[in-house]
This record gives structure tokens, sequence and C-alpha cells, in this order.
């Protein structure tokens, strides 16, 4: 593994997902990587697509605190079963000023069709829930009876 690109802080030396990194805290991708819980490749294929723009220092990825926070706005977009086009499409915004109206109408347009994806999923879940409560059911009831 390569060095820590100058200036960039040393595993352990502040800002874990939950917390708010000094501003000019630096991570290499393996730090980055560790940190979420994610593989070095993972994190390029992020870089890859578009997602992410770390620094280059030579062939050194140096992440900058927007990276790690358009990291963190990826992951809970995978978390809740977004697509990475539309993942793209809502991390882009945090990178235009705020306020706009059309952007926050977007994204609570994209926030309303997860959602309802989601209760369909649990209520399909739920019907085969109780689909397999009623088969084991007869299954008991059928070897009981033998």
């Amino acid at each position: 593994m390569t060095s820590p690109a100058k200036g960039a802080a040393r595993p352990g030396t502040g800002g874990s997902r939950g917390e708010r990194a000094p501003a000019g805290r630096t991570w290499t991708i393996r730090e980055i990587a560790d940190e979420f819980g994610i593989t070095t490749r993972t994190v390029r294929h992020y870089e890859d697509i578009g997602l992410l723009s770390p620094e280059r220092v030579g062939t050194t990825r140096v992440f900058h605190r927007r990276e790690r926070t358009r990291l963190s706005l990826i992951l809970r977009g995978r978390r809740l079963g977004f697509p990475l086009d539309e993942i793209a499409t809502i991390v882009n915004l945090y990178d235009v000023p705020r306020g706009k109206r059309s952007q926050l109408e977007y994204v609570l347009a994209q926030i309303d069709e997860r959602r309802e994806d989601l209760e369909q999923r649990r209520r399909d879940i739920e019907d085969a829930l109780t689909e397999l409560d009623g088969f084991e059911r007869r299954c008991r009831d059928e070897l009981d009876a033998l």
C-alpha cells in the first residue's frame, strides 16, 4: 500500500462515518474503504462511473471531505435500494446550491417512489410468510395424522 498523500491524516485520526471530519482531513482509498466497510474496488467503481472524483497525487487517490460525504450518500442510497443512476442524480444535487424547488421536488418524488416500492415488497413478504405458515400448518397436520 502506498503511504498517504502529503497532509493526509493517518488511520484513526478522526472522522468516523457518524462524525463530522475536520475541514482539512483527507483519506486514502484504503482508509475510506475501511471506514465505510466496502472494498477499494467498490470505491474505484464509483469513481469510474463518475460518482466520486478524488484528487490525484501521482497515482495515489486523495479523498477530501466532499468525496467522503458523497460516498456516505451513495451508500445510503444503495441501502435504500435506489439504482445507481438515481443515486447519481441525487448525489449530484449535493454540489448545486440548496433550495432549488425543482431539485427538492425531484428528490421527494424519488423518495415517494422508493417508499411505494418498499411498501409493496413488505406486503409481498407478509403474504409469502402467511402462505408459508399455512403450508407449514398443513404439513404438520398431515404428519400428525400419520
